[in-house]
């Protein structure tokens, strides 16, 4: 038995859940998310309390139980806190800055690196070495964080490049190093 999938998910105070033929929409304080589930999963809403209840032990059934649920609960508190994404620039002369609703790195390239945030999501500066991305759908704030931190991937030797707040970087000796 799926674990994640047997246990409930709490609506909080102001989020509604509406499934119509497995097309969940989940409105709240923070907008509206729409997705569509595999058809054999029941999406079942009483009161403030969610469930998803798989229809048999099958193996299709089982290794989708567990995702339906977590993609149901992200879903949930993304119309309801959002989610945030934290990008450090770690670097001599590594920074960022906004433009209108564009972000503009300067990370060691003969160019400025510009980039533009899909709707719904939005890009936060902070600091000059720190990039905050907000929104309410987790997919599509990762993607964006991975796209940006790819633009520049923190290296092992000196642990330049974009990384997460918090993430480390394994370090390398140099070639000089025994």
């Amino acid at each position: 038995m799926s674990r994640v999938g047997k246990k409930p998910i709490e609506l909080p105070e102001g989020v509604t859940v509406t499934n119509d033929n497995n097309t969940v929409t989940v409105k709240g304080p923070k907008g509206e998310l729409v997705n569509t589930f595999n058809k054999d999963m029941k999406i079942e809403v009483e009161g403030n309390v969610l469930t998803v209840v798989r229809p048999s032990d099958s193996k299709e059934h089982r290794t989708i139980h567990g995702t339906t649920r977590a993609l149901l609960a992200n879903m949930v508190e993304g119309v309801s806190k959002g989610f945030e994404r934290t990008l450090e620039l770690v670097g001599v002369g590594y920074r960022a800055q906004k433009q209108g609703k564009k972000l503009v790195l300067n990370v060691g390239y003969s160019h400025p690196v510009e980039m533009e945030p899909e709707e719904g999501i939005e890009i936060d500066v902070p600091a000059n070495t720190k990039v905050v991305i907000k929104g309410i759908n987790k997919e599509r704030v990762g993607a964006l964080a991975a796209n940006i931190r790819a633009v520049r991937p923190p290296e092992p030797y000196k642990g330049k490049g974009i990384r997460y707040e918090g993430e480390y970087v394994r370090r390398k000796e140099g070639k000089t190093g025994k």
